[in-house]
C-alpha cells in the first residue's frame, strides 16, 4: 500500500511551478528581498540575540524590529517621492 501526504498534490503543483522558467526568476529575486530583510533583522536591529528570555517578550522583540524595518521602508519610499 503506497500512502500520500494529504497536501502532496499541492507540493507537486508549487514545486513545478517552482521549476519553470517564471518560478526560477522569482526564486532568484527570493535572497534580495527576503534573505536580506533577515539578515538586516540580525545585523542592524539586535535580533542576532534575544535580549529577554520567554515565549512573549522574543515575539514582541520580533514584531517591534519588523515594525521599525516597516516604518524604515516607508521613510525610504515617502523620501523618494519628495
Amino acid at each position: 500500500v503506497i500512502s500520500r501526504h494529504v497536501w502532496e498534490e499541492h507540493k507537486e503543483k508549487i514545486r513545478q511551478n517552482r521549476l519553470s522558467a517564471s518560478g526560477k526568476e522569482i526564486y532568484k529575486k527570493r535572497k534580495e528581498k527576503i534573505e536580506r530583510s533577515f539578515a538586516d533583522s540580525k545585523q542592524l536591529h539586535g535580533l542576532r540575540y534575544c535580549r529577554l528570555r520567554g515565549k512573549q517578550n522574543v515575539s514582541e522583540q520580533v514584531l517591534l524590529t519588523a515594525a521599525c524595518q516597516n516604518m524604515k521602508k516607508i521613510a525610504t519610499h515617502l523620501a523618494k517621492l519628495g
